[in-house]
């Protein structure tokens, strides 16, 4: 393949994920962050494109409700516990809510909604709503890695004196544990996100630890996104 056609195939790669609607948002937020890390809460250029870039983020989420809500309602893989899955429907559901309410916020910072106090109220609410939710993946991925873990073990002892690293399943379930562990990082981070946000602990998590936190869950997000092409090239 001379260099003009790899050109070529990586620049559709980039045209591919800058199509997705979700990629374009996770751009947007690991801006948004950034600029939070950079502004410190202080007044400033920094602080202006934050804001700017969070209220334009919420453009992209408009009707993405409904994602989660489908998910909800779906119903759950063959063979999982029934307390996995109530704590999966839970974050499904609090997403979901996170992700409604955020169009109210929208609105208000908009001027389409005129209460300012009710919409700053159902803003704190949405972030509670995410919050939850972040914490019900952490549960979740934490949950699948303890799953993964024992069924490699069994696996394991199935193969015996074979190389297991080269046995097809055995390097599958590899796959599968590196990319729950990624997600396992990412959700406990945003939950230290939801408190700065949230200013719970305001002298711990300051705005520069929540745009800090925040910048590396989204280029996480960017990361997971990637198709397999580019993910395989990036590691």
């Amino acid at each position: 393949m001379s260099s003009l056609d790899a050109t070529r195939a990586e620049l559709a790669l980039l045209v591919l994920y800058l199509n997705k609607a979700e990629a374009r948002d996770k751009i947007c937020r690991a801006i948004q962050y950034g600029s939070k890390f950079l502004s410190n809460g202080q007044a400033g250029t920094a602080q202006n494109v934050d804001k700017s870039t969070s209220l334009a983020r919420k453009v992209f989420r408009l009707f993405k409700f409904v994602n989660d809500l489908h998910a909800l309602i779906s119903p759950p893989a063959q063979g999982t516990p029934l307390p996995l899955i109530l704590v999966g429907k839970s974050k499904n559901a609090l997403l979901s809510t996170f992700l409604f309410l955020d169009q109210i916020v929208w609105a208000g910072r908009t001027g389409i909604y005129k209460n300012k106090e009710r919409a700053e109220l159902i803003g704190r609410i949405s972030l509670f709503c995410w919050m939850g939710s972040s914490a019900c993946s952490t549960l979740v991925e934490l949950a699948e890695l303890v799953r993964l873990y024992n069924s490699m073990k069994k696996l394991e002892k199935e193969l015996k004196g074979e190389d297991k690293h080269e046995n097809p399943q055995y390097l599958v379930k590899i796959k599968q544990s590196n990319e729950r562990l990624l997600s396992l990082i990412k959700s406990s981070m945003d939950i230290v996100v939801a408190v700065g946000l949230l200013q719970l602990a305001p002298k711990k998590v300051t705005p520069r630890v929540t745009g800090s936190f925040g910048f590396i869950t989204s280029l996480i997000s960017c990361y997971q996104l990637l198709p397999a092409l580019a993910k395989s090239k990036a590691t």
